[in-house]
């Protein structure tokens, strides 16, 4: 009778190795779910041209950082104002509304394509990145900055200090912030 008991012990040795592997694969997965879908950006170096204004939440950060970080977060506001537009187009229809959501959308998702260029056009400049480069390095912290706003109202009070820094970096670095900002309302 041991003799038949022998492989079925062993189907069910196998089983449980079977089942521990998978739940260990469960949980390593469920761990890199949570972790940033995105590595967190460059760290600044010697290259880079720094902020320096001390009134500004960017002070001694490199440009190309915050104006990714601005672009994010207007980014972020573009999509607040197209949810909202939708809304009105189709849950509540409200053409107005619609009209004015949209127009405001499109306006911030200028702006801030105005900020991503900025920092693109740093890193080329000061770092010698290829656009692709360069792209991949703001995005991580453009898409964080952005992950952190929960409301229009949090991202437009995020982005208030956005249009002195591009003016600064506008004043100071013409090449590479050259970009018209429209009013961000």
């Amino acid at each position: 009778m041991q003799k038949h008991l022998a492989p079925i012990a062993g189907l069910i040795f196998v089983l449980a190795l079977v089942a521990t592997a998978t739940a260990a694969d469960a949980a390593s997965r469920r761990g890199r779910d949570k972790a940033p879908a995105h590595p967190a950006a460059a760290p600044a170096d010697k290259r880079d041209r720094v902020v320096k204004e001390t009134a500004s939440p960017f002070n001694n950060r490199p440009y190309w950082m915050a104006l990714g970080q601005c672009g994010g977060i207007i980014f972020k506001l573009a999509r607040f104002y197209t949810d909202g537009a939708i809304r009105a187009r189709v849950i509540k229809p409200d053409r107005k509304a619609d009209a004015l959501l949209t127009e405001q959308a499109e306006t911030a998702r200028r702006t801030a394509t105005a900020f991503f260029v900025g920092a693109e056009r740093f890193l080329v400049a000061d770092r010698g990145l290829s656009r692709e480069d360069a792209i991949r390095t703001y995005d991580a912290s453009s898409i964080e900055a952005g992950a952190r706003l929960k409301s229009a109202d949090a991202a437009m009070a995020a982005a208030r200090p956005c249009p002195p820094l591009y003016n600064s970096c506008r004043a100071k670095f013409e090449k590479a912030c050259d970009g018209q900002l429209a009013a961000i309302k």
